[in-house]
């Protein structure tokens, strides 16, 4: 092996360790996915039995947000150069030009293919939920207000692998400069120590660690002022469990360890032992307030676009491109069977390899509750431009 390629080699190492998604990572667990090369399987519409039933119209607005985004593109490139093969921007832009007025279900079944798509020998994947949290915070500290939400430090760097090598591209290191030396970015407890960042805003503990799982959130201050606080950055490390960690020490049963019984458990121990706990997982997400003029509008999810609940899902970007329909089946909580068509518009450190989703719910309370409790294994169809679905049906 070549000097070049080990250090190639080496660099992804390093970059599987503290790589910085566009997105930040959902409330989920990371768990392996399959690797395999997918395979497609070009359907007609009649084998999807669900779709004259299914409402359309989440699904039809997160994807002319996809569209207006992609209009000013060069049409030559590839949606992806390093996903699926699904085709090229012009081909996507065209079928995005002829939406024009006719109803959601018209359009798809006009413009667009079924293709159902497999990962080796695996026909589902792992389907999990996430949420925009509404949480109450303060001004200054005081109360049960003790724990910072904190703006993106100074000192904080994020290094874009691709620019040294087209093989790392979609890669990042996460770190900071130290005399002439890179090195890892501070872990939870030395950014706690080190007052890491400014702070925006004062919030509970339990409230503020969840808004950093989640990603993004709406502050609510006590003079009723609401603000979007926006994923900014994180510290590069990896992502860890607290849930998990209270069940491996026999601390709570595995069905109670949801946001509820985590905080049931923070208060009956105490500030110190809240400290430890959070203290188990080293990353830590910095955030910047934006103002909410639409409060219709969901945060901004790897893409740069307004997330759609329940038309939006975070998916790996290495698998499958950002702006794609595509049709869910999954068992999801209140909702045994269902069926629905979403967009990819996100990402998360936890959401990796083919087949593996996080579907956006949205905001308030129910979607607080569906999204915590949702995991599922999901069946993937992709709606695909007729000039892609004929190239993946004609023979090689």
């Amino acid at each position: 092996m070549s000097a070049r390629l080990s250090a190639i080699g080496l660099l992804l190492v390093l970059a599987a360790c503290g790589r910085e998604p566009e997105a930040p990572p959902p409330h989920v667990e990371p768990t392996p996915a399959p690797t395999s090369s997918p395979i497609f399987e070009v359907l007609d519409w009649t084998a999807i039995p669900a779709w004259p039933q299914l409402d359309l119209d989440p699904a039809i607005q997160a994807f002319e947000r996809s569209c207006n985004a992609w209009s000013d593109l060069d049409g030559e490139s590839n949606l992806s150069d390093r996903a699926w093969p699904v085709g090229q921007r012009a081909e996507w832009q065209a079928v995005c030009a002829a939406r024009g007025n006719a109803a959601p279900a018209d359009y798809f079944e006009s413009h667009f293919v079924p293709v159902r798509v497999r990962a080796g020998d695996q026909a589902t994947g792992l389907l999990t939920g996430y949420y925009e949290p509404e949480l109450a915070v303060r001004r200054r500290p005081g109360g049960a207000f003790t724990h910072p939400i904190r703006s993106r430090p100074e000192d904080l760097v994020s290094a874009d692998l691709g620019a040294f090598s087209e093989e790392l591209a979609g890669h990042r290191l996460v770190g900071r400069v130290d005399g002439n030396r890179f090195i890892p970015y501070r872990d939870r407890a030395a950014i706690e120590r080190a007052d890491s960042g400014a702070v925006l805003a004062w919030g509970q503990p339990i409230d503020v660690f969840f808004l950093q799982i989640q990603g993004s959130g709406r502050l609510v201050f006590d003079d009723g002022e609401t603000v979007r606080a926006a994923f900014a950055a994180h510290n590069g490390l990896p992502y860890a469990s607290i849930g998990r960690e209270l069940v491996a020490r026999g601390e709570l049963e595995l069905h109670a360890a949801s946001k509820s019984g985590i905080e049931t458990w923070l208060q009956d121990n105490g500030p110190q032992a809240t400290a430890e706990l959070f203290a188990v997982n080293p990353r830590y997400v910095f955030f910047g307030l934006e103002p909410l003029p639409n409060p219709d509008l969901g945060p901004r999810g790897a893409a740069g676009l307004a997330l759609t609940p329940m038309g939006s899902v975070a998916v790996d970007p290495d698998f499958l491109p950002y702006g794609v329909p595509v049709l869910l089946s999954a068992d999801l909580p209140e909702a045994d069977g269902w069926t629905g068509l979403v967009v990819t518009q996100d990402t998360g450190g936890a959401i990796t390899g083919p087949l593996r989703g996080d579907l956006f719910y949205g905001w308030g309370e129910a979607a607080e509750r569906r999204a915590g409790s949702t995991r599922s294994q999901a069946s993937w169809i992709v709606l695909l431009p007729r000039s892609v679905a004929e190239r993946l049906s004609s023979p090689a």
